[in-house]
């Protein structure tokens, strides 16, 4: 798309077009807003960070907010249904247990690589016709004009600014918008490192989603959709590092050591990769025209598939606030008080899901006996209650506290 003149008016500037910025852009589009999106990456790259080979459990409620925004068709082919989903603890008695059937679910969620969540979006995006994409740009920062806010970024070497009413910042862990208004983040690492890969295992995965503790971090096993598995291996970084200099023979010989053989035996490995995990919290959502979204707001350990979910939550609070308040007869998209309403829903929904997800990480990975012991009877214990079941299952599905209307399957505008 050309771009337009320096500083032309928009209602919406989005710093990052990444899988939750992207999704923001075709949120909004029903409502007639002037937006512009930009991004570090050229459309349709294949080294965009966001869209590379790693999976993302969506919850159902992402499904459905990838159905209402008309991507989920360019999905589905590719999207593995998790029916049931297996935790246990190496070593220990403790397993527990939640199949989809016994919630009266179709499924717990799906699994999505990234590359098919991104061209999905992608595709949404050609056909939004108040968006301008100002791509490849790298974002310089922004600061409060007379009545908007000034985004500032780079172009083909030259330094380019627009105004707009409202700007997201959805640039990451690390987002330099969010920091330049002064939110600041929380930020620890786990000392743990992910090592992502395919599997392909002797048994067909039953769309079954492992989730394995052990001494040295946590494995999750995902299904895919031909049949192969995706490989989440949480270790130390000096124990990831040996792992990934092996031989796949070896590599797949601990594996199968660490997880067992629910799935048979481990046959072949694909490339390996990996990424250094840890926490990252904005301490607000937002700042005088300006909302964080996404990674920017907050990024998750993967222990429980919670992050890229609560993103998307992030995404359709936003375009359900802005919609409300438009509806509401407010014209400018950055007015405080529709940001303050975008503040209080995200900022309980963070909380919630950070302890839930930090908790699980420091339960998991205490070497102590004592808390070994009470978290294998608790498994026992969760796998024999029905209500810890249910609880957990819509945690899964995304349906816990206030649930954005895109999550929902309902239009953004009108009805409630």
């Amino acid at each position: 798309m050309n771009a337009p003149a320096d500083r032309p008016g928009y209602d919406l500037a989005i710093a990052g077009g990444g899988l939750v910025g992207a999704s923001l852009a075709l949120a909004v589009a029903p409502l007639g807003l002037r937006v512009a999106l930009i991004e570090a990456t050229a459309p349709g790259a294949a080294e965009h960070p966001s869209f590379d080979e790693r999976t993302t459990a969506l919850a159902n409620g992402s499904v459905r907010v990838f159905r209402s925004l008309g991507v989920w068709r360019h999905m589905e082919r590719e999207a593995t249904p998790i029916r049931r989903i297996h935790v246990s603890d190496q070593g220990r008695f403790g397993a527990a247990r939640i199949d989809a059937a016994e919630q009266g679910l179709q499924a717990l969620g799906y699994v999505v690589p990234n590359r098919v969540i991104g061209a999905a979006l992608q595709e949404g995006l050609r056909s939004c016709p108040q968006l301008t994409v100002f791509a490849p740009a790298r974002v310089l920062g922004s600061e409060l004009a007379d009545g908007s806010r000034r985004l500032r970024f780079e172009l083909d070497g030259v330094e380019r600014a627009i105004d707009a009413h409202l700007v997201v910042a959805a640039d990451g862990a690390r987002s330099l918008v969010r920091e330049q208004a002064g939110i600041g983040a929380v930020h620890w690492e786990y000392g743990q490192t992910a090592i992502i890969a395919t599997l392909v295992t002797q048994r067909f995965h039953d769309h079954v989603a492992y989730e394995r503790f052990t001494a040295e971090g946590p494995i999750a096993v995902l299904p895919l959709a031909d049949g192969r598995c995706g490989l989440v291996w949480t270790r130390h970084p000096e124990g990831a590092a040996r792992l990934l200099a092996l031989p796949d023979a070896e590599f797949l010989a601990e594996l199968q050591s660490a997880f067992g053989f629910r799935l048979g035996r481990l046959v072949g490995v694909g490339r390996r990769q990996s990424y250094e995990l840890g926490l990252w919290r904005a301490e607000r959502h937002v700042g005088e025209r300006l909302a964080v979204v996404g990674n920017a707001a907050q990024a998750l350990h993967p222990i429980a598939g919670q992050g890229f979910n609560l993103g998307l939550r992030d995404a359709a609070s936003l375009a359900e606030v802005l919609a409300d308040a438009r509806a509401e007869g407010e014209a400018d998209v950055g007015a405080a008080a529709a940001l303050q309403a975008y503040a209080a829903w995200r900022d309980q929904d963070q909380r919630r899901i950070v302890a839930f997800t930090d908790g699980l990480v420091r339960l998991f990975s205490s070497p102590l006996g004592a808390l070994r012991m009470l978290r294998s009877a608790g498994l026992l214990a969760f796998d024999a209650l029905p209500p810890a079941k249910g609880a957990m299952a819509r945690l899964s599905v995304g349906a816990s506290g206030r649930i954005p209307r895109l999550a929902r399957g309902v239009p953004l505008a009108g009805g409630h």
